[in-house]
């Protein structure tokens, strides 16, 4: 397969994540309370989140020739012609739109290029915020806002641990509270004091990405379509996003689209593993 993950690639992504979020920003900044309808899995979708797919669908189809998109908002293929991707994009339009409606601004563009299973590029637009988070295999990753670009990694352990400074943990703001609150125990009496963060979006995992945090347990379900672009962030940035039996998380490789459960860590040389699997 020939390398189109390139510089230029990714800026033209990100150009397009950003036209999407200020179409976002449109309904999210007009008065009055937010229309919802419910779609089939009773899921909320917005006007934002239709407008949003409305940019980014085209956009993307035309970057690469022959490269199909999956969006949360589109048509659904089948596996029968899913399989048959090599290489794809995968999006959501609106990442968070709970959070969109109720205005707290923890919502995101997420856009990620899927090769043989693996998120190879990804962009985590906050519109909000005007920040867009970034990474492509081999490429690294950075954070772009207001006063620039900036390279990002995932932070270190054992300097945490020597100093005894608290394990960042962050965790959704709506899902999977008591998977989370006992496995929070089980790290506290390893590692001692921990910090928790709940927040919406895939802002969680490109905290992690950043060195913001350390960890971030996902024990609810997700779709592929939440997790991957921030998945290729965070693995750019020096991260791994794992199942609980600690295989990489991998896309497309079934009929349903619902991920696993997963963790998703910072310093890969700290021994997770032996805290995490039960």
């Amino acid at each position: 397969m020939d390398n189109v993950v390139t510089r230029e690639l990714l800026d033209k992504v990100i150009a397009i994540s950003i036209e999407a979020g200020e179409a976002i920003l449109e309904v999210y900044n007009a008065s009055g309370d937010i229309e919802v309808d419910t779609k089939s899995d009773d899921s909320p979708v917005t006007a934002a989140d239709l407008a949003a797919h409305k940019i980014l669908a085209p956009a993307l189809a035309n970057l690469l020739e022959g490269v199909p998109v999956l969006s949360e908002e589109g048509q659904m293929p089948g596996y029968d012609v899913r399989g048959q991707w090599d290489r794809y994009w995968i999006i959501d339009p609106l990442d968070g739109t709970k959070e969109f409606i109720r205005r707290n601004g923890e919502f995101t563009v997420n856009v990620a290029l899927i090769e043989n299973g693996e998120p190879v590029m990804g962009v985590v637009h906050v519109p909000v915020l005007d920040i867009t988070y970034a990474g492509a295999k081999s490429q690294g990753a950075f954070k772009r806002d207001a006063s620039g670009e900036t390279a990002i990694q995932v932070r270190a352990m054992q300097p945490r641990l020597d100093s005894r400074e608290p394990i960042e943990i962050v965790a959704s703001r709506s899902h999977g509270a008591g998977a989370v609150d006992a496995l929070l125990e089980r790290i506290e009496g390893s590692l001692g004091e921990t910090g928790l963060k709940n927040m919406g979006s895939s802002l969680k995992l490109c905290l992690v990405a950043e060195g913001a945090a350390d960890l971030y347990p996902r024990l609810a379900p997700t779709c592929e379509w939440d997790t991957a672009a921030a998945q290729a962030v965070v693995e750019a940035a020096g991260g791994i996003v794992v199942d609980e039996q600690f295989n990489l998380l991998r896309y497309n490789q079934k009929e349903e689209l619902l991920n696993p459960f997963f963790y998703v860590i910072g310093d890969q040389s700290f021994n997770w593993k032996t805290l995490l699997v039960s």
